[in-house]
């Protein structure tokens, strides 16, 4: 197969994220004749339709995606080249700088990062770190590494979650950061908190504590569904339930709420960091995962 050049990489990604070839050319300062020409080339040369033509744009095949992805990655090595030909032979503690483009869900950016972030940037004050709250649901962090709209994530790893499904079908390096029990919430000196309704998020159905869920048969089935997990806790706070949460999520636990371990069987889940070969190599990413993995929280 004949290879893609930078320039035919950038027409593939442009016009993935715009929707449609004129837009595309819009943003790359082409006409859409040349657009359209870059991509029946780069077809031609991949050997497969990467891209779905209509009146209402253009969108992505399964190859287009698959393609669309590697663009954004080989293009992120492009990017960063320079900063690791001068870091050539340091430390990561001598990462120069850059951007660092970070996906997490929403309870590990609220607590898990900060601090590795904040000793980062004292060490390394070139490096710019971008955080993007991506929900765990569909592909989720690991998706957003895999399409290569991230250089890392942080992710569930067990189960069968997004991290671990995309790990596998992208090849994905994963590391585990910590390990952390699930617990009862419920609101503060309620005499019988298992009578209560079970509190539940969409983002957690993928999760594998499902499976211990279904071997309780004093935890009822899910009646009140929230957005995420701070909002259930909220919600039991206001006394309209009981739920199950991890550690991460009873970080913003208020008087208002009781907590109870469930026992050396209760499920616990993995959290770690999700990021690419060529990534895991780049010094910002190395230095990252070494705070990542010193904090003790």
């Amino acid at each position: 197969m004949a290879e893609l050049a930078p320039h035919e990489l950038r027409v593939l990604v442009a016009v993935a994220e715009t929707g449609g070839f004129s837009a595309a050319a819009a943003r790359l300062g082409l006409t859409q004749s040349a657009v359209s020409h870059s991509v029946r080339g780069s077809e031609a040369k991949v050997g497969a339709v990467l891209f779905e033509r209509g009146r209402g744009g253009a969108s992505p095949t399964p190859a287009g995606e698959r393609a669309v992805g590697l663009a954004r990655r080989i293009l992120r090595l492009y990017e960063v080249l320079g900063a690791e030909a001068r870091g050539a032979g340091r430390e990561p503690a001598d990462a120069t700088g850059g951007v660092l483009r970070i996906a997490a869900f929403r309870s590990a950016a609220l607590h898990l990062l900060p601090p590795a972030l904040e000793r980062l940037t004292a060490r390394h004050p070139g490096i710019r770190p971008e955080v993007r709250v991506v929900r765990e649901l569909g592909a989720g962090t690991a998706g957003e590494v895999a399409a290569g709209r991230a250089d890392l994530g942080i992710a569930t790893l067990n189960g069968a979650g997004p991290a671990a499904q995309e790990g596998g079908a992208a090849g994905l390096l994963t590391g585990v950061l910590r390990e952390e029990a699930y617990a009862l919430v419920h609101p503060a000196g309620h005499p019988d908190p298992k009578a209560l309704p079970l509190l539940d998020w969409d983002e957690n159905c993928g999760s594998y504590t499902r499976d211990w869920w279904r071997a309780q048969d004093w935890i009822p089935r899910a009646t009140l569904k929230a957005e995420d997990d701070a909002m259930v806790l909220t919600m039991v706070g206001r006394g309209l339930g009981m739920a199950i949460l991890p550690e991460l999520s009873l970080r913003e636990a208020t008087d208002a709420v009781d907590i109870a371990g469930l026992g050396p069987s209760g499920p616990v889940r993995r959290v770690g960091y999700v990021t690419t070969p060529e990534s895991a190599s780049t010094l910002a990413v190395r230095a990252l995962i070494r705070e990542l993995r010193s904090e003790k929280a």
